[in-house]
């Protein structure tokens, strides 16, 4: 559905061309109707049509001047002229304005009908090739190599949900069903010494090389073994992502070691070069392989302990009694979003999932595990305040919020601690919705007192409030219509007649004296616009408040 606004003089043409036409079966939607080019601009400001219908003479802006300042703005919005025979040529000069369709005047509905009928067939046009799905899907098909990758180190950096990760892999095609997971990293053995030798680029594109090479090999025996898996190369590395729908973790152990020895034997064969695997933590959820990822990449890092061109698991070279307490990215997104823009309830629900795993480890879980969790909660409660200045606790032990960190490893249960955080992220919701509203109000505010200032000069226009405050058009017209219930563009308009009203009661100054004083450059624009908001023009308006009229 288009939308369309109607712009002529004439009330009958209007009201005749709004009953005759079904728009909505032709696919067009009347936005606004308006009696001349002045006051289509404006409603053109706010609702940025599709369409606009126009007769080309009119009172205070003709069709013409109002094409132009359409084209000016709104280069893609498609005109339609209405025209007298005699007004033809001169509308015809306007070539340069690109207009759509010519109607000459007088018209049926069917005339108009097929003017628009072609110019929403141009609209249908433009809307196809910006949605071309044959070229699209085309481009996608050969851009999924490449997005795959990308997905499969998007794994191995940040927590994915669950949803994400089902909606990529149902779109690249990718098999990642497993009730396990585990990522090895293979690193070929001195990569640094290859990267600073003499001939610096020469050794760099030697070693990219023997990388691909290493992918191939993996990628071959991973295949002929019938494992369940992808490999991939970040960071320099070849990375395994290993799924296995086997129940016996043991079992998991096994094939995973004895698949990457066989890695390690052939690179060493076939390419001459040793290499180094890490392997990580075996996870039962997908959306945890960046933590797998990140165990792997640290059980490289005793190779500097053990010694190259073996495979070492981070299991066997730290012990690990239970699972740490994730605090990952997804957690910290929903609990910073809740905290600027949840309410108190919303906030108890993410505290409660919060804690949870916490309390139900018990005492599986280490005391320096444990005060982790609470600093990265503290850390995140910060992160919201940023900006806000310093707030007080609502706690009996309280201080500011520079004390947090102290308060929150003194308490003597979790449960004690948990309480604490629901209570004081209630403060800080409260604190920052105070704060924005604050913010919004004193952007209103400034802006009234610069229209205040600024109405009397004929330029005045929202775009050049939001230039004074430095903010974006669409972002000031909600604030604005959130603060005052009436847009911009009606505020004006109030205070121009308002200040119109008080000249006309107060002083003897002519109707276009008194035009200019409030940001007319048109003084019959002025009356117009005057009669339209009071109901009758200045003249009677200032003979009425005097006693002049019955």
């Amino acid at each position: 559905m288009y939308k369309l606004i109607l712009v002529d003089d004439e009330a009958d043409v209007r009201e005749g061309v709004l009953r005759e036409i079904d728009w909505e079966a032709n696919g067009f939607q009347v936005s606004d109707v308006a009696e001349n080019g002045r006051e289509a601009l404006e409603m053109i400001e706010k609702s940025a049509p599709d369409v606009v219908v126009t007769d080309i003479r009119m009172p205070f802006m003709d069709g013409l001047q109002l094409s132009e300042q359409i084209r000016r703005t709104y280069p893609s919005t498609k005109i339609i002229i209405l025209t007298g025979f005699d007004e033809f040529e001169y509308a015809r000069k306007a070539i340069h304005l690109n207009i759509e369709e010519f109607v000459l005047k007088p018209f049926s509905a069917g005339d108009l009908l097929q003017a628009l009928h072609k110019v929403k067939g141009r609209l249908d046009e433009e809307m196809s090739e910006r949605e071309n799905v044959d070229s699209l899907q085309e481009h996608y098909r050969r851009s999924i190599p490449v997005l795959r990758e990308l997905f499969l180190v998007s794994l191995m950096t940040r927590r994915l949900s669950s949803i994400e990760i089902r909606e990529k892999t149902e779109h690249y095609g990718m098999i990642l069903e497993g009730r396990h997971y585990t990522v090895s990293i293979m690193q070929l053995d001195n990569p640094t010494l290859e990267r600073v030798s003499d001939d610096s680029n020469r050794s760099r594109f030697d070693y990219e090389l023997q990388s691909f090479a290493v992918r191939n090999i993996a990628e071959e025996i991973v295949a002929r073994q019938g494992m369940s898996g992808y490999v991939f190369q970040h960071n320099d590395n070849v990375v395994l992502l290993e799924t296995s729908l086997e129940t016996d973790l043991n079992v998991v152990h096994k094939n995973t070691s004895d698949l990457l020895e066989e890695i390690r034997l052939n690179v060493e064969k076939y390419i001459k070069r040793s290499v180094t695997i890490g392997i990580g933590t075996v996870t039962p959820k997908l959306s945890d392989v960046k933590y797998s990822y990140a165990d792997a990449s640290a059980a490289l890092d005793y190779r500097i302990l053990l010694g190259n061109n073996r495979i070492i698991a981070i299991e066997d070279v730290e012990s690990r009694s239970a699972a740490p307490i994730r605090f990952d990215e997804l957690q910290e997104q929903a609990f910073l979003r809740c905290l600027k823009v949840g309410s108190p309830e919303e906030m108890e629900s993410v505290v409660e999932n919060l804690f949870a795993p916490l309390i139900l480890a018990g005492s599986s879980c280490s005391f320096r595990d444990a005060q982790i969790f609470l600093l990265q909660i503290v850390t995140t409660m910060l992160k919201a305040l940023q900006g806000q200045g310093p707030t007080r606790q609502p706690s009996d032990r309280s201080g500011n919020d520079a004390n947090w960190f102290r308060e929150i490893t003194q308490f003597d249960s979790l449960k004690e601690a948990k309480a604490w955080v629901i209570l004081t992220c209630a403060s800080i919701i409260s604190r920052i919705a105070s704060d924005r509203q604050s913010a919004y109000h004193s952007l209103v505010e400034q802006a009234r007192t610069f229209t205040k200032a600024q109405y009397a000069d004929s330029d005045m226009t929202i775009a050049r409030v939001c230039a004074h405050l430095h903010i974006s058009s669409g972002y000031f017209s909600n604030i604005f219509k959130r603060e005052t219930k009436m847009t911009y563009v009606n505020y004006l308009l109030h205070i121009r007649m308002e200040a119109a009203k008080e000249m006309l009661l107060t002083t003897d100054r002519k109707t276009f004296e008194i035009a200019e004083l409030v940001g007319y450059a048109d003084p019959n624009y002025f009356s117009f616009s005057f009669k339209k908001q009071v109901g009758m023009s200045p003249k009677d308006y200032r003979n009425r408040a005097r006693g002049e009229l019955p």
